[in-house]
């Protein structure tokens, strides 16, 4: 941190200083175990989208719209938690919506009402954005200072875990439990997560001061414009972009709320998010970083699924556990590393790691062929896991670290619009990617099948000597032959687009790799580790000798 005052430090000046809470551990264990609920339920919810589209009678735009007003409401809320938490208290915050939350939960399995159903996970998502942005600040308040760096491992941690984790918990819930449990799993946790707060968290008055001087301005025009954004990105692969006037209206009103969001902060007399905050130089490029790393840790989180259930036509159940076991499990071993690293070395070490460790792995990631099945990406996912377990967790540490402890409300709304809206572009933009790049090999490989052609004629005669055991009539030989020839054709573009995908990955680790560079030592304060004076040990006996 800015200061080596570790008071100071632990209580930010816009955040009230609480005493007598008799169980303070409660309260970041409960917000600890919120940052995992959202991570499941987001990883859950995206990868079972398909089976719930089925389950509630929807079709295909109603289901893809109704990812986005789940999500959205996620967006418009989180960069405000932090302040309404300092405001009003973590109970008032936490308690009540955890019990809502809870019960929209349980009821939602039972609605096939297309309005209510929107509704009801409008309201949902609004609830859930309450959960994650409130974490590191609760963590700062709450815990000892030689806890902070594995409070935030376990934060860092949830992320990369949740998202190896889902296509497990889809498989098991679909072929056990059943498909409601993707939404009755939260019925279970968030009145625990509610019971962690009443107990760790005290009934605290509300800070007059900070409601007198809020910035409603402010926190209205960054989370509207980040929703808007957000919905024009989730759509946009879907509608075309920019061909299509609402996606244009989305991106188009989101920016201009942003840029008003800029200019309300410059003129207001207390801004809650002022743009100085992220205006110093190492900020800024952690920030780039965290960027970063969402783009390049698309190599794991969307290349291997997307490859395994588009190319190879895969369900979750049959690539859950090899997903968990060799990218979800070790980072049970690659977090605790990291939090040793951090807690001993300069934490842009750690980031360079991570980093090297990304570009391994999307390098390996380029020699994808379509007889490529699950366990065949075993090497690619256990570097991987290094990456994620390294990497989020020291860019968090580094940008705290250079963060003044007395703008805290304001580095946590940055970093949650950093952390949300980074996720969904980057995700965005690879799924269009992968759309053009695939569409561009498979007319290239078209051009190798003409009509007519001696090859083309005979794997097509290759088929049907394959179909003819059917009794097919002729025209229903070449019909069917010519289909199979062109799923061929359309696969082999689908692995060369994924190709492309791991390719794109390695050069955002690159630049990653650049922004590491770039970067200047953090000042010195409880986050830093102190300066070691260290020699090699073969040293230092020959040192004691010259002495005597």
């Amino acid at each position: 941190m800015s200061t080596t005052s570790t008071e100071s430090a632990a209580q930010p000046a816009d955040v009230p200083l609480v005493l007598g809470v008799p169980r303070p551990v409660f309260a970041a264990a409960a917000v600890l175990l919120g940052s995992f609920l959202v991570g499941f339920d987001t990883r859950l919810f995206s990868v079972g989208l398909p089976d719930l589209r089925g389950a509630f009678g929807l079709s295909y735009d109603q289901g893809a719209w109704l990812n986005t007003f789940a999500t959205a409401p996620q967006i418009l809320i989180a960069p405000a938690v932090a302040w309404l938490a300092a405001t009003f208290g973590v109970r008032r915050v936490l308690f009540w919506p955890s019990l809502v939350y809870a019960a929209i939960s349980f009821v939602l399995p039972q609605v096939r009402d297309w309005h209510l159903l929107v509704a009801l996970h409008m309201v949902r998502g609004l609830l859930l954005g309450v959960f994650i942005p409130a974490t590191i600040m609760i963590i700062f308040r709450n815990l000892p200072t030689r806890w902070w760096v594995p409070a935030l491992a376990i934060y860092a941690f949830r992320l990369a875990f949740s998202l190896n984790t889902g296509p497990l918990l889809i498989g098991l819930y679909d072929t056990h439990f059943g498909w409601q449990w993707i939404y009755w799993q939260d019925m279970i946790l968030a009145p625990i997560i509610g019971g962690l707060v009443w107990l760790g968290s005290p009934h605290e008055k509300t800070d007059i001061g900070l409601l007198q001087r809020a910035d409603w301005g402010g926190m209205a025009l960054l989370g509207s414009g980040w929703a808007l954004i957000y919905a024009g990105l989730d759509q946009g692969n879907r509608l075309d972009w920019f061909q299509s006037g609402l996606i244009t209206c989305l991106i188009g009103g989101g920016a201009a709320l942003i840029l008003g969001f800029f200019i309300n902060e410059m003129l207001v007399r207390n801004p809650w998010a002022s743009h100085k905050v992220i205006a110093t130089r190492n900020t800024a490029i952690a920030l780039l970083i965290v960027l970063s790393y969402t783009a390049t840790s698309l190599s794991n989180s969307q290349l291997v699924t997307g490859f395994l259930t588009t190319v190879v036509g895969l369900r979750p159940e049959q690539i859950g556990w090899t997903i968990f076991l060799t990218s979800g499990l070790p980072l049970l071993v690659t977090t605790p590393l990291a939090v040793l690293l951090v807690l001993r070395f300069d934490a842009r070490v750690t980031i360079m790691i991570g980093f090297l460790a990304f570009a391994i792995a999307a390098s390996m990631g380029t020699g994808l062929s379509a007889i490529w099945g699950p366990w065949s990406f075993t090497p690619i996912t256990l570097i991987q896991s290094v990456g994620q377990g390294f990497l989020l967790l020291a860019a968090i540490v580094y940008i705290l670290a250079n963060s003044d402890p007395k703008q805290a409300t304001a580095t946590a709304a940055y970093i949650q619009v950093i952390r949300l809206g980074g996720a969904e572009t980057a995700t965005t933009v690879m799924a269009t990617f992968l759309r053009h790049r695939e569409q561009l090999h498979s007319y290239l490989l078209g051009l190798h099948v003409p009509a007519g052609g001696a090859h083309t004629e005979g794997a097509l005669g290759l088929f049907s000597h394959v179909f003819s055991a059917d009794g097919a009539s002729p025209q229903a030989l070449l019909a069917r032959s010519a289909a199979s020839l062109a799923g061929l054709i359309s696969q082999q573009a689908n692995v060369l687009a994924y190709i492309d995908g791991f390719q794109v990955t390695f050069w955002v680790a690159l630049i990653g790799l650049v922004l590491v560079a770039l970067l200047g030592p953090a000042p010195p304060g409880i986050l830093v580790p102190k300066p070691r004076q260290w020699q090699w040990p073969f040293l230092r006996p020959r040192v004691a000798r010259t002495q005597e």
